[in-house]
């Protein structure tokens, strides 16, 4: 195929479903070679394609001094526990400085975040911090699908849990993420929706 054209339905079919929207998953503003590859970490998953009970593990991540002193400038968390190292040694409950909770949280969830394009986030639910993570610590996470209805005519509910492990494997935070996501067959849920 000359570069810049768009893969023909056979090319399509022979590397699989798309991984995005249709147009952005076969985009013909590159060449077509590159077109036709699947886009890594963006899926175009629908509402029935989401299995409850399903588990993700991310890789592991390591909470380091820049990472955290960044993320407290973008977001002026100025407080002593996570700022000022002899304060948070000579006062501090814990004797070492904290990674602002609000990191954790943000870090935590964009280990197992997926780019699903049918997606759309619609809250959070039961956040807790349950352990101190401190400079230095590594994390992971876990995604559990816990439970989906239909919600609205185009689009269902998910809940899933997320759980912030520390070390080998020491909860550090929990909570529920509630996502929005379109159906891929809307009149399947005709008359079962709540809105």
């Amino acid at each position: 195929m000359p570069s810049g054209t768009a893969p023909d339905e056979g090319v399509a079919a022979a590397v699989g479903a798309p991984t995005v929207g249709v147009s952005s998953t076969f985009p013909t503003d590159m060449p077509a070679d590159h077109a036709a590859l699947p886009v890594w970490n963006a899926e175009n998953w629908f509402y029935e394609d989401w299995p409850v009970g399903q588990k993700i593990r991310s890789l592991r991540r390591t909470m380091a001094e820049g990472d955290s002193h960044l993320f407290n400038l973008l977001v002026t968390d100025i407080h002593p526990y996570v700022q000022d190292q002899m304060f948070a040694e000579r006062e501090g409950v814990f004797g070492r400085r904290l990674v602002a909770g609000a990191f954790v949280f943000s870090a935590g969830l964009g280990l197992v975040a997926t780019n699903c394009v049918n997606a759309f986030s619609y809250g959070y639910d039961k956040l807790r911090f349950i352990k101190p993570v401190f400079i230095g610590d590594t994390i992971y996470s876990v995604r559990t699908n816990l439970e989906k209805r239909p919600r609205y005519k185009e689009m269902g509910l998910i809940r899933a849990s997320y759980e912030v492990f520390k070390g080998e494997g020491e909860l550090v935070l929990y909570c529920e993420h509630l996502q929005t996501v379109k159906y891929k067959s809307p009149a399947d849920f005709a008359g079962k929706t709540e809105k």
